[in-house]
Order: C-alpha cells, then sequence, then structure tokens
C-alpha cells in the first residue's frame, strides 16, 4: 500500500474510465484497456480523457496549445494509467518496472518539442512509482490529429510481479 499512500500525498485521485471498468464500448471501437500476458500489462491508447463529454486539453502543439498544457494532458494521462494499471492488478506495489511508453502528440508540422510534452506522463510515474521502477524507455511522436482532437495518447507496457 505504498503507492496508494503516495498518491494520497500528492493529492492524485484514481478516475473511472467514462465507458465503465470493461470494454470501450461504441466511442472508440471494440478493444480491451489492457491486457496482461505473463508479468506483462500492456495498456490500450490512453488520453487525458473527457471532461462534461468533450476531450480535456483539446487541440494541436504549435496551434492552439503550449507546451505547459501539453505537459498536463500528458500528466492527467499518467493519472488514468495508473487507474487503469490499479483496476487490472489490484495493488498499485506489483508495479515492478515501466518497460515502455509510446507517445503521440498531435502537433503541427512545425513543433518540434514533443519530449517536453511527454515529460508530463515520465515525471508523474517518477514521482508516484520512483525513478527506479517508473521510469521507462519512451518514444515520442508527433501527429496531425487524434480521436475527439485530444493533444496527447500513450500506449503504456508496465513489468508486474
Amino acid at each position: 500500500m505504498q503507492i496508494e499512500k503516495r498518491l494520497e500525498e500528492l493529492g492524485i485521485v484514481l478516475t473511472t474510465p467514462a465507458g465503465g471498468p470493461g470494454r470501450y464500448g461504441q466511442r472508440y471501437g471494440l478493444m480491451k484497456p489492457y491486457f496482461i500476458s505473463g508479468r506483462l500489462l500492456f495498456l490500450g491508447g490512453h488520453t487525458a480523457g473527457l471532461e462534461d463529454g468533450k476531450a480535456r486539453y483539446p487541440g494541436r502543439l504549435g496551434h492552439d496549445l503550449s507546451i505547459e498544457d501539453g505537459y498536463m494532458a500528458a500528466r492527467q494521462t499518467g493519472i488514468n494509467c495508473i487507474s487503469t494499471i490499479k483496476r487490472a492488478i489490484g495493488d498499485l506495489d506489483r508495479v515492478s518496472g515501466i518497460v515502455s511508453s509510446v507517445n503521440f502528440i498531435a502537433s503541427t508540422p512545425e513543433f518540434i518539442e514533443h519530449h517536453k510534452v511527454t515529460n508530463g506522463l515520465t515525471d508523474l510515474l517518477a514521482e508516484v512509482f520512483g525513478a527506479e521502477i517508473g521510469v521507462g524507455p519512451r518514444a515520442s511522436l508527433g501527429t496531425p490529429s487524434l480521436s475527439d482532437n485530444y493533444c496527447f495518447e500513450t500506449s503504456l507496457t508496465v513489468q508486474i510481479d
């Protein structure tokens, strides 16, 4: 329960997905939010989520969003990922490493600071799990758009004990 205590200390409240705890449903098509194979937990694409039926932090970096906006979207996405991890394995203390994250940033072709946006996710995971467990390899890719006009989406792979 160390991670749960750490979340409380950081003032982080875990979320419930808009589509419910199981499959995403009609909004994004038929898929599972996660899959476990052995000691690996694979999370499907996660975003900052919806607020009042609309995407949090909508838009594109380099056009209508600042790096700080993108950073906060990535951070909220990380909270949503931790929430899914909790639903998948029950005990967050079972997380033993971040295997990788593949991150998509909706941006203009001229925007070249994708890594600064992804830091929102990485910094959060390091704060919650510690640098040894919470920091893993990552890729940050620019894309012209994401579903529902989100500015950030990640696919996370987690090692569990």
